[in-house]
């Protein structure tokens, strides 16, 4: 029995009860959520909905919860139900009936974790957006690890996700970036306010390879040239980084592309309407103050200048306008003054800016080799970049490092820890349960050990502590899931695929599966490598969602 059939089981029973009992029905949830106590002498699962539903029917909880116990406990595959405290009911099941899960999960393969609690919503997902003046550093690394699990979480919570970068093709770092690599074409410095790195120079030559004559050109001319090439060249490096991290967008948005189609006319217009829009000392202004900003923000400049924030601006209304119901956008940790102004504009255009619109901040890594932190790249100069992130430590231990942390909180990668090939290594101690999973298959095919058909599986057998535990904890995966999307916390699924890892080592070391020696295959055996190929599926549906790999060897 999972968790989602016991939660219907209890409504059941409570739509008993509330009949016999003549109390309106329409006090009654749509579905209710069962828990998993912290201790297992209260049982394996814990409810609640006696205590949520007492006030609203006017029953004292206990009474309330006594009569759902008498229903509950005549259900199929129900042990026991106790009432403890002010109304909890701690529940106990059957051994057949926990251990069914195994077969459940085995047969749902894939698919196991996967609901439709975000189903019919249309979310864009902005995450990394770095400048295209330098390789991807170490901060925009994160957010590529957190952003592309965040994606694959909603998808699997129903949601219609897109996946966006935004391309900031215009400006004045784009103008800088430019005069850097033409000072570097001629074997001058940087300038003052310009790049420097050895990625610079690079950069550089390739396009004085493509465009040989460009140093013939007057400095305009040979500007213009270094930055629709530089830019082009640059860009291209970064998606084959993120290419090569396992990460793809749907969508690669150029911020050139508002300007050329008038889009930033287009949400001025939108904005005028609205009422928002006031125009002073010859520059025109959004009235963001009028939903709780610090102050009004100028959206175009007494020189006629479109300021950032009117592509901010335009940016977003071209994504409601795409479709989107929500807008989701991930910044690094130097931009929490941002929040409040967003949230306004969206605001200014009348949307409810706690539906449409979710800014997430993440904080900073330092990569650390010897307790001291790592400052510069070989190749960046000034910054740590994606290549050595991974470099260092791999692509599957920099994803897993990265994703296991909340994202508001900084974090250290320990190159030596992340490295070494124990269990105080994370991803490796992951890894490692799914590696042994897949030995434990291979191992009981050559003693001639299957499963066999679903309709021999013996679940009753799975009576053992340490096989109850492990149900337990592959019990909770789908609601990890879900809250981990809910919640925009994919760190939720790496520490679950921990406590998992560690529920399974303790089964394997304590309920033997493959026979020994001469032994007869028995149902135990096979019972128990149903729980063993449970747990690969879903120790690699977890590791899925983080992007990383569940290797069958190691």
């Amino acid at each position: 029995m999972t968790p989602a059939e016991l939660a219907a089981a209890v409504l059941v029973a409570a739509h008993a009860v509330f009949a016999e009992r003549g109390l309106d029905r329409s006090a009654l949830p749509g579905h209710t959520t069962v828990e998993r106590p912290r201790n297992p002498e209260h049982g394996d699962y814990a409810v609640t909905l006696a205590l949520q539903l007492s006030k609203k029917v006017g029953l004292p909880p206990r009474e309330l919860a006594a009569a759902l116990a008498a229903q509950l406990g005549g259900a199929a595959g129900i042990k026991s139900v106790e009432i403890a405290g002010p109304g909890f009911l701690n529940i106990r099941l059957d051994a057949a009936a926990a251990g069914e899960l195994a077969r459940s999960i085995v047969e749902a393969g894939a698919e196991y974790g996967r609901g439709d609690r975000l189903a019919g919503l249309k979310i864009n997902l902005e995450f990394v957006s770095a400048n295209p003046t330098g390789p991807v550093h170490i901060g925009g690394v994160r957010w590529a690890a957190v952003g592309d699990a965040l994606s694959r979480l909603l998808r699997t919570t129903g949601a219609d996700v897109g996946t966006e970068y935004y391309f900031n093709d215009a400006g004045s770092q784009i103008d800088r970036f430019a005069r850097s690599l033409l000072a570097a074409a001629r074997g001058e410095p940087a300038p003052e306010d310009g790049y420097g790195g050895a990625y610079v120079a690079e950069i550089a030559e390739q396009v004085t390879a493509r465009r040989p004559e460009v140093l013939t050109l007057d400095d305009a001319a040979a500007q213009e040239v270094f930055r629709v090439e530089g830019v082009a060249l640059m860009f291209e490096e970064i998606k084959s980084s993120l290419r090569d991290f396992g990460v793809e967008f749907d969508t690669y948005f150029n911020e050139k592309d508002l300007h050329d189609r008038g889009e930033l006319e287009h949400a001025l217009t939108r904005l005028r309407e609205q009422g928002h829009v006031f125009d002073s000392d010859g520059a025109t202004w959004l009235r963001t103050t009028d939903f709780g900003d610090d102050k009004d923000r100028v959206l175009r400049k007494s020189n006629g200048e479109w300021t950032y924030f009117a592509a901010d601006c335009a940016y977003y209304l071209d994504k409601r306008e795409r479709g989107f119901d929500r807008v989701v956008i991930m910044l690094g940790a130097d931009h929490h003054g941002y929040v409040g102004r967003m949230k306004a504009m969206a605001a200014c255009f009348g949307d409810d800016p706690e539906r449409t619109l979710e800014i997430l901040i993440g904080q900073l890594v330092n990569l650390v080799r010897d307790g001291v932190p790592v400052r510069m790249s070989k190749r960046a100069g000034t910054v740590v970049t994606l290549e050595d992130l991974v470099d260092a430590i791999g692509v599957d231990a920099a994803r897993y490092a990265l994703a296991r942390y909340s994202s508001d909180s900084p974090i250290d990668i320990d190159i030596e820890l992340w490295t070494r090939a124990t269990r105080d290594n994370p991803v490796y101690y992951v890894q490692y349960v799914a590696a042994r999973t897949a030995s434990v298959g291979r191992n009981a095919a050559e003693v001639g050990l299957t499963r066999g058909d679903a309709g021999s599986f013996r679940p009753e057998l799975l009576d053992h502590d340490k096989e109850n535990e492990l149900l337990k904890a592959l019990a909770e995966f789908p609601a990890v899931v879900a809250a981990a999307a809910e919640l925009r916390e994919p760190h939720r699924v790496a520490r679950y695929l921990e406590d998992l890892a560690g529920a399974y080592h303790r089964f394997y070391d304590n309920c033997r599966i493959l026979p020994r020696g001469d032994e007869n295959v028995t149902d135990l055996h096979r019972a128990r490598l149903w729980l063993n190929d449970a747990t690969r599926v879903v120790i690699a549906n977890g590791l899925r969602l983080l992007g990383v790999s569940a290797p069958e060897r190691m």
